[in-house]
């Protein structure tokens, strides 16, 4: 499954915080520095979707806000990305 997402660094603390634009946002307690907010963002998707890091892929947006992951072994149907 592919997932878009708008990542909100240096919040108090990691979740999804709702929809915007087609996007899930995803607040993170990591500041946007040396790659730290995309291994929180990886490292808070397995542990909510139940799969092992290795299986979340940032697939673009490396240095911006909006990404996109993939999300091996986890099906469209089951994105629970409400809270």
């Amino acid at each position: 499954m592919r997932l878009a997402v708008r990542v909100i660094p240096n919040a108090k603390r990691t979740e999804f915080s709702g929809q915007r634009e087609g996007e899930s946002v995803l607040r993170l307690n990591a500041p946007a520095v040396e790659g730290k907010a995309n291994k929180a963002a990886v490292e808070f998707l397995a542990k909510h979707f139940g799969i092992p890091r290795s299986r979340v892929t940032l697939v673009s947006g490396e240095k911006t806000r909006h990404k996109v992951f993939e999300l091996e072994g986890v099906e469209s149907g089951s994105s629970k990305t409400s809270g």
